[in-house]
């Protein structure tokens, strides 16, 4: 549903309730209100895109890719401050599936502006090990530093480190075949 549907159903049921408790429906005035704080709760906060979060973090994949897909066009269902957000979660459930693909979702998740630290980590954490994918050490080693300088609660400093190492190796390997 469009954002601005949302809206004008919010300012409808808002308007109803009002009306409702004029005419001394208190009861049923109550509850309009929620429902209309609810619908206006579901402009910033997309259900989709919500849904598709837990089952992340549950580790459903399949569930989460279908929640995603129900957004057609995020640029007109999803607020401006969510559009990296989706691209994020886009990018994350591509890259179990095909690594080197995801990557043009994760660059524009970052342009296009992530608010926490630990989402501008994870992004940069992710392009750094595509990066290494691709045996660009410069390019995998340049986000591993913005992502370390991102990771301020220290969230992702396992898998940081762990990227750290596989690069050493990575140059051991290349020594060795050289």
């Amino acid at each position: 549903m469009p954002n601005i549907v949302r809206l004008i159903l919010g300012f409808v049921i808002l308007g109803a309730s009002i009306a409702l408790m004029v005419f001394s429906f208190w009861g049923w005035g109550i509850l309009g209100v929620f429902i209309s704080i609810l619908v206006f709760v579901t402009y910033f906060f997309n259900e989709n895109m919500l849904l598709a979060q837990w089952f992340l973090r549950k580790d459903n994949m399949v569930k989460a890719e279908a929640f995603l897909k129900r957004i057609t066009d995020y640029e007109k269902q999803l607020i401006r401050v969510q559009h990296g957000y989706y691209n994020l979660l886009v990018g994350l459930i591509e890259s179990r599936k095909a690594p080197m693909a995801s990557e043009k979702y994760f660059k524009k998740a970052v342009s296009l502006g992530l608010h926490m630290d630990h989402n501008i980590a994870l992004a940069k954490l992710s392009l750094a090990g595509i990066a290494m994918g691709k045996r660009n050490k410069r390019e995998a080693q340049m986000y591993l530093t913005e992502a370390k300088k991102a990771d301020k609660n220290k969230l992702l400093a396992d898998q940081i480190k762990q990227m750290k190492d596989q690069m050493v190796l990575m140059d051991r390997q290349q020594i060795r075949y050289r």
